[in-house]
């Protein structure tokens, strides 16, 4: 009873892919480097709101050697 066990665990048939290991892992890596560029594309989106805009009006002016914003 053992052996047929065995034989049929030997012989069981995998799940066939939708397409070989190389090409899923193409199509995976093509798909992050999208996410990747998405990401990228919005890494300045901050800067440009308005309400941060008014945070730092003090930069707008002229820095003393320490990196502060010189006095009036």
């Amino acid at each position: 009873m053992l052996d047929v066990t065995l034989l049929a665990a030997a012989h069981e048939e995998l799940a066939p892919l939708l397409a070989p290991p190389v090409v899923i892992s193409l199509v995976f890596g093509v798909f992050f480097l999208f996410l990747g560029y998405v990401v990228w594309s919005y890494r300045d989106v901050a800067n440009r709101s308005p309400r941060k805009a008014k945070t730092q009006e003090h930069k707008a002016g002229p820095i003393d050697e320490y990196g502060h914003p010189e006095s009036h």
